[in-house]
């Protein structure tokens, strides 16, 4: 199974977001990070994926079938979005909301085996000491933990995670990261996760897709596109690799000043 776009366009009102663009076939059990600047069209890639937004032109394909011809519940089935900032109902608590996600798309009775289920979800993300908070009291980052959990709690073939650590610290980056590529690896799904920090990208992501000004510009291993002249031009920053004690990939990135 794979998935790919081909000449995706998308404009709203006289602003064009996406231009003409696409990726090549992303494979199961791998999970890539989609890089670049603010603005660079990466929610909005997201939502064209997702079935959210209509694009203008162009297709997105799971193993060669249009994802367009599927009706909204088949789409479900095989998509799985979070989105850069959760909503829900404010008068819902934790455990509500990761309960919908496991009722979402298999019937609305629930049974002793989805409660269970609902309770080890929320253990294995950390965060079942908030089962009984509302969901508008947490804060940004116990959110977004909720939101992460609520994702990796449906059954998809493709994972969509727009900026899951933005409002984390670092501990709990690395742990839903780890969390992130472990579940696309023991699913075989396909994962594609955008992330701002290049180094996180670096260290978990199998492959990588570097976006600016709507177009796809490079596609490729960690190494591959961190080193691309491309990725400097993208950011408007230098960029600097170097092969840390551990043989991770280091990214250094910083502003070049011209003499006065």
């Amino acid at each position: 199974m794979t998935l790919s776009a081909q000449g995706l366009s998308v404009q709203f009102g006289a602003r064009q977001v996406l231009h003409d663009t696409g990726f090549g076939a992303l494979r199961q059990g791998q999970l890539t990070a989609l890089i670049g600047p603010n603005a660079a069209g990466k929610s909005t890639l997201f939502r064209t994926i997702a079935g959210l937004i209509k694009p203008q032109s162009g297709t997105v394909s799971i193993h060669g079938q249009d994802l367009a011809q599927l009706g909204v519940k088949a789409r479900l089935d095989r998509v799985c979005f979070m989105p850069q900032f959760f909503t829900a109902n404010a008068a819902l608590s934790v455990f509500d909301v990761v309960l919908m996600a496991q009722k979402q798309l298999a019937g609305w009775r629930v049974s002793t085996d989805d409660m269970t289920a609902v309770a080890q979800h929320l253990h294995n993300s950390g965060i079942g000491h908030l089962a009984e908070a509302n969901i508008g009291e947490l804060s940004g980052g116990q959110a977004q933990l909720v939101s992460v959990c609520q994702a990796l709690t449906r059954k998809a073939d493709v994972y969509l995670f727009d900026e899951p650590t933005s409002a984390l610290d670092l501990r709990h980056q690395l742990e839903v990261m780890t969390r992130i590529r472990t579940a696309i690896k023991d699913r075989n799904a396909i994962g594609i996760v955008a992330l701002h920090d290049l180094n996180l990208a670096a260290r978990y992501a199998d492959h990588l897709l570097l976006i600016g000004n709507g177009k796809i510009r490079a596609q490729g291993a960690p190494a591959e596109v961190l080193s691309d002249p491309l990725i400097a031009e993208t950011y408007e920053v230098a960029i600097e690799t170097a092969q840390g004690p551990r043989k991770e990939l280091n990214v250094h990135a910083y502003v070049e000043h011209s003499a006065a």
